[in-house]
């Protein structure tokens, strides 16, 4: 008999610890379920479960704005500032009405963007250039005895004194950027790899063209002789230098929407 009551003393005991222990057991395991299981964009419920040191991807890129980095922190829930940069360089040479430019091309860039993140991978990133070095320097030169066109006016290039100068393009120093893409510099589960695709459009303006030229701008048939005068003093060719600077601006408004095409690698911290 007092086996069987010791027996069921412990039976009671047993049982009374359970039920004080199962509830809060189940609410803590409900809870964490709530917060790890993923939402329907991937995300965990209850935010990030990243260290601050993890929070943090880097990525090499290659762009329409050139070969660069970038380094991302992410912000919030479903939100990441980037920034970074692009450099690149690029020698041609072409005619235009008679005149050779041989220059080059340069990008220089550095981009801040704040990505938020739609549904998944896929967000939509808007930012701006916060310096936009889309650049171009030559040197223009006709050769002696050939013709070229100014402002609808053709001369002769002199063989004493050709023709030379030089032309620079620049647009505006910051411009605002769109983006949207695919992937996540630091991706909110435990993988460290990263590979990332952007597509977008930058607001820069149209880019100015400033046209120099010097030498000695004669009248057809003739390169030499009283019919030659300075183009960098002449007030008729000066008035011609600035109407074909017209002309090439009128070309450069295609690139007042410059398109951006990103492709990166990455990593996360």
């Amino acid at each position: 008999m007092r086996k069987g009551s010791w027996f069921v003393a412990m039976l009671l005991s047993f049982v009374a610890v359970n039920l004080s222990v199962l509830p809060g057991f189940a609410q803590s395991e409900s809870s964490a379920v709530a917060i790890n299981s993923p939402d329907a964009a991937g995300y965990p419920q209850g935010g990030s479960e990243l260290s601050a040191a993890d929070r943090i991807g880097v990525q090499a890129k290659v762009s329409t704005l050139g070969i660069g980095g970038e380094i991302a922190f992410e912000v919030a829930h479903r939100a990441n500032v980037r920034g970074g940069f692009s450099l690149f360089n690029f020698t041609h040479s072409f005619n235009k009405d008679g005149i050779t430019y041989d220059g080059t091309l340069k990008l220089r860039s550095v981009n801040a963007n704040l990505d938020f993140y739609l549904l998944g991978p896929f967000h939509i990133s808007p930012g701006v250039l916060l310096y936009n070095g889309f650049s171009a320097a030559a040197t223009a030169a006709v050769a002696g005895g050939k013709t070229f066109t100014l402002g609808g006016t053709t001369y002769q290039s002199s063989t004493a004194t050709p023709l030379n100068g030089s032309l620079a393009i620049a647009p505006r120093k910051a411009a605002p950027e769109l983006l949207i893409g695919f992937g996540n510099l630091v991706p909110r589960s435990g993988r460290h790899f990263t590979a990332n695709f952007d597509m977008g459009v930058v607001f820069q303006g149209s880019p100015n063209a400033t046209l120099a030229l010097a030498g000695l701008a004669c009248v057809p048939p003739n390169s030499t002789g009283p019919t030659c005068v300075n183009a960098a003093t002449n007030a008729t060719v000066q008035a011609n230098v600035v109407a074909q600077q017209t002309k090439l601006n009128n070309d450069l408004k295609a690139f007042k929407y410059y398109p951006v095409i990103s492709f990166g690698i990455g990593w996360r911290l």
